[in-house]
């Protein structure tokens, strides 16, 4: 007799567009189930344990590491997404678990040092100077350019080396097609001539992914708004008075303190997060039945046949991109931030210049892969933490450019 397999979310709980692991479309290499966990558990558990979600502890959300111990990094904004995603599962009929294996794994390619390095490691893959941007680009990595998305892909489906049968943590279909947000052509391209009908076929064939998919990237977009506006006060650069010119922000403030007249400092800014952020939740939530429900969508083929279903409502929509412009201008660009994060680049871009004139610098080549030394170097750095790209900065060019 077969061992029951158990899970948090039973069948019956599902609606019939969600995404059922007992349907998977599978993994790239078969393996036999297992007994006590459904194929969804068993992702989220592989990510749990694996060595690229460890080092997200200590890559930079916004402020890095060094700048203080309660700011979000990578890992705790990715612990977020998966709560605020599980929350709206639940209550959509999604499948919980699938939602928090792709919200863990979303940010696995990330770089360190945030966007600023991934931007500065993407210019330095589009330079044409020096003898490694000649060598001929390897059947085994994507075209050129850095892409964070991508690369967390190329960390779940390769660079992972924990199982004895296959590079990777392989992973189900769903949750690998949920952990590729975007995707240039040309690289949809190149997947799909190693996957036929794989991961990158809906960017070909102008498909949405599933509804989980689809969750995990707003519930991506609500913690970091929320997250940053915290961090933002907590550092300095953002004061509660500035943020009463945010609508979706100021209103939560103001109810607060309707309720809780003496309510000030720390204690209203989490009490006004709070409520925002719920405020966000019931929105999706109520959207989404309604977009389902105009869109007479019922089974997860129509889903993916549709256009994206899962999402604000157009009045939060707007409201949300109010508050993003806020955290760019005023955050983001904080003249504090920018000089951060310009020291961040040139880490980055120094490490990687090192590398393509050293290549011994970088670790051996795995004789099983056939990528150019520009991904070599690129896939090393990527890798990195904040504070060891800082060392090995400093170890390999003697300058000093953070503090301790």
């Amino acid at each position: 007799m077969d061992a029951p397999v158990w899970t948090t979310q039973p069948p019956s709980a599902l609606a019939p567009y969600a995404c059922d692991p007992a349907r998977s479309r599978g993994r790239r290499h078969a393996e036999p189930a297992a007994p006590t966990r459904n194929a969804f558990q068993r992702d989220r558990d592989r990510v749990i344990h694996s060595t690229a979600f460890r080092r997200l502890v200590y890559k930079t959300q916004v402020f890095l590491n060094h700048e203080g111990d309660l700011f979000r990094t990578r890992l705790t904004h990715s612990l977020e997404v998966a709560q605020l995603g599980r929350s709206i599962a639940r209550a959509l009929g999604l499948h919980e678990d699938l939602v928090e294996a792709i919200a863990l794994a979303h940010d696995l390619g990330h770089t360190p040092f945030g966007h600023a390095g991934q931007d500065a490691l993407n210019a330095c893959l589009h330079e044409d100077d020096g003898p490694a941007a000649q060598e001929p680009r390897g059947p085994d990595e994507p075209h050129g350019g850095f892409e964070h998305n991508l690369q967390s892909l190329r960390v779940v489906d390769a660079l992972e080396q924990r199982y004895p049968a296959f590079d990777g943590l392989n992973l189900c279909f769903e949750t690998r097609e949920g952990i590729l947000k975007h995707c240039s052509r040309a690289n949809a391209e190149w997947l799909e001539a190693r996957e036929p009908n794989g991961v990158g076929a809906r960017f070909l064939r102008g498909q949405s992914p599933s509804l989980e998919a689809q969750l995990a990237n707003v519930a991506d977009e609500i913690a970091y708004n929320a997250h940053d506006i915290d961090d933002g006060v907590r550092s300095g650069l953002l004061t509660l008075e500035q943020l009463e010119a945010v609508p979706l922000f100021d209103q939560f403030r103001r109810e607060a303190l309707a309720e809780f007249p003496r309510l000030q400092g720390r204690r209203l800014l989490y009490e006004s997060i709070r409520r925002m952020l719920s405020a966000q939740v019931y929105d999706v939530i109520d959207a989404t039945r309604a977009a389902l429900r105009d869109a007479g969508v019922r089974t997860l083929d129509e889903v993916r046949a549709s256009r994206p279903l899962l999402g604000f409502s157009a009045g939060m929509r707007q409201a949300s991109a109010e508050l993003k412009r806020f955290l760019l201008v005023n955050l983001y660009r904080h003249p504090q931030v920018l000089d951060t994060t310009a020291r961040a680049r040139q880490v980055v871009r120094d490490l990687y210049r090192a590398y393509c004139a050293q290549p011994t610098l970088l670790p051996p080549p795995r004789p099983d892969v056939n990528v150019s030394l520009r991904r070599r170097a690129a896939d090393h750095i990527a890798g990195m933490t904040d504070r060891y790209a800082i060392r090995e900065h400093e170890r390999l060019t003697g300058q000093r450019l953070f503090g301790g």
